[in-house]
């Protein structure tokens, strides 16, 4: 990617939210090697976690990514599973808003990153994981999960 992306609240709304019929190990293990061909496509330097039923089912980190990436990772993953969105539209809406989430008081904000990279995994109407990238700016991170998303569900 040579520019960064650009995602407005509408752009990420109108993005219809992943929900398979089903998602087990096996999916998120499909899911997370698919990440890494994107990754690896783009020649991005990321680290790809996807999380199912809050068991850390598949992690591979890319490039420079390391241990540093870890707190992002989890972070971001948690402000998606509980938001019930993407990472990106939370932080979006706040910003939208004039209220940015690091301005939040009810949040702690060393488990909860709001910045682009995560997207929730739903099974029947209900949060049961999350695939999260970080390691470059985050719209980049977000579009690369988008990116590996649309490539799961043509496949």
């Amino acid at each position: 990617m040579t520019a960064l992306p650009v995602f407005t609240v509408a752009d990420l709304e109108a993005v219809p939210r992943f929900e398979p019929e089903r998602f087990d190990n096996d999916d998120a293990v499909a899911l997370g090697l698919l990440g890494v061909e994107v990754i690896r496509h783009h020649r991005a330097n990321l680290a790809v976690r996807i999380v199912l039923r809050g068991d850390v089912v598949f992690v591979a980190k890319l490039g420079t990514t390391g241990p540093g990436n870890d707190p992002w990772l989890a972070g971001k993953a948690a402000v998606a599973e509980r938001f019930g969105e993407p990472s990106l539209l939370v932080r979006r809406r706040h910003e939208e808003a004039g209220t940015p989430f690091a301005d939040r008081t009810d949040i702690d904000h060393d488990v909860f990153r709001a910045h682009g990279g995560s997207v929730p995994i739903f099974v029947d109407g209900e949060v049961v994981g999350t695939i999260t990238m970080s390691g470059e700016p985050d719209v980049v991170d977000h579009a690369l999960v988008a990116e590996t998303l649309r490539r799961f569900r043509s496949a």
